[in-house]
């Protein structure tokens, strides 16, 4: 059984106070959670005040991306072990907007992506379509060029630490969402893809997330879906209450 994971994206958003502020706030009520990992991806600038704060809780924080080298002359680049010092125990890497405003691509990637496995850090590796190639039926032409060339060279062993999160870019802070079986159809296309790279073992153990316009009133359809296995979140990660809703999903 694969154990849903619901990850907040808190994007630009939160200064260190309010992070902490937060984390403080939900600590106890979803203490409680049974059967779910819980992550925030936050800002650089907050990861070793949340880390600190969330120690002894069940709450692990990430970051929302890193670069491939370790150190050197790299201008605003964070590295992979710099995030596990700061508390990190995953990074988001691949998301769209990374892709559509800083020229983010699959080989860019896949290089995060080894760099981040190797350091120790689990990654969320992001995919999915835009608006326009969903309307022009490519859907799966994009999630595959995706999933193919941003896991390429990856062992077995090292997809045990890899979540995939589909996100329909057109349902992201749109207020649109894919509908469960809109959702469903593409996690299993992906699921299928995984089998063929990595085999049937791998495929059924990966955790795909679903990203696009999560909400409490809508979490639990989704997570009925028998190949969505948790929520990447955005918007609705943003407070307490809402927060608390998606990840007690399941009472």
């Amino acid at each position: 059984m694969r154990r849903a994971f619901i990850a907040g994206n808190w994007k630009l958003n939160k200064t260190i106070s309010e992070s902490v502020e937060f984390v403080n706030a939900v600590k106890a009520s979803v203490a409680g959670a049974t059967g779910v990992d819980i992550g925030i991806g936050a800002q650089f600038a907050a990861l070793k005040s949340l880390a600190d704060a969330c120690k002894g809780t069940n709450i692990k924080i990430g970051a929302q991306d890193c670069y491939w080298e370790e150190s050197g002359a790299f201008t605003g680049e964070v590295a992979p072990a710099m995030l596990i010092d700061a508390g990190c125990s995953f990074v988001i890497i691949g998301h769209s907007e990374r892709r559509q405003f800083f020229g983010e691509t699959n080989e860019t990637v896949n290089r995060k992506i080894k760099a981040a496995l190797a350091a120790g850090l689990e990654v969320i590796m992001c995919c999915g379509e835009m608006l326009e190639e969903r309307e022009r039926g490519v859907t799966n032409k994009v999630v595959k060029d995706h999933i193919v060339n941003g896991l390429a060279g990856l062992t077995v062993e090292q997809m045990k630490k890899v979540t995939v999160a589909y996100e329909p870019v057109w349902a992201i802070g749109t207020g649109k969402t894919a509908t469960p079986a809109q959702a469903q159809e593409v996690h299993a296309f992906i699921r299928g893809l995984l089998k063929e790279i990595f085999g049937e073992a791998t495929a059924q153990s990966v955790r795909i997330q679903y990203g696009g316009s999560v909400k409490p009133d809508n979490v639990k359809e989704l997570m009925a879906q028998p190949d969505v296995d948790g929520g990447l979140v955005g918007g609705a990660s943003l407070k307490p209450d809402s927060f608390e809703k998606l990840v007690n999903f399941g009472k």
